[in-house]
């Protein structure tokens, strides 16, 4: 359960962080009411490097951060952390390994709690539109237009 919360806007809408004593455990797009809950130095800092991402475009991250899930769970979330800074890949590429798991990994995908720090808006569909993104498929275009920009990707505007 998390102890500590900052909250920052950002272009998308605010951004809440959740913390424990050690690790970043939450990141959502999700109204949240804070009571109960403080800042300590990790939701700060967490917040900072947040406000870097969306403001001067900060690419990786170097807060600690973790989240509950099953081993599977695990795997998904440790491979959409490989998918490099500004590029897409689709669920069939990204479950090449295991096509027959296209389903749970989609599922494993749509559970994760720590929005842009473990990039799952960054797998789209096979077609190459926008599919599912928990905070809206609007943010998800918005985040890879942003991460695009950043890189110097070429085209500004993506054709979803």
């Amino acid at each position: 359960m998390p102890k500590y919360c900052s909250i920052i806007d950002t272009p998308v809408g605010p951004v809440s962080i959740f913390a424990d004593e050690d690790f970043v455990i939450e990141i959502t797009f999700a109204a949240i009411e804070r009571k109960d809950l403080s800042e300590n130095e990790l939701s700060k800092f967490a917040a900072r490097e947040m406000n870097d991402y969306f403001k001067e475009g900060l690419t990786t991250f170097s807060f600690p951060f973790k989240q509950r899930g099953t081993d599977f769970q695990q795997e998904v979330w440790q491979a959409l952390m490989a998918i490099p800074y500004a590029e897409t890949t689709s669920y069939a590429k990204f479950s090449v390994h295991k096509p027959l798991a296209i389903r749970a990994i989609a599922s494993a995908n749509g559970k994760n709690k720590l929005a842009v720090v473990v990039p799952c808006h960054r797998v789209i569909g096979s077609d190459g539109k926008l599919v599912g993104y928990a905070g809206g498929l609007w943010r998800k275009k918005w985040l890879l237009q942003h991460e695009r920009e950043i890189a110097n990707k070429g085209q500004t505007e993506l054709k979803f």
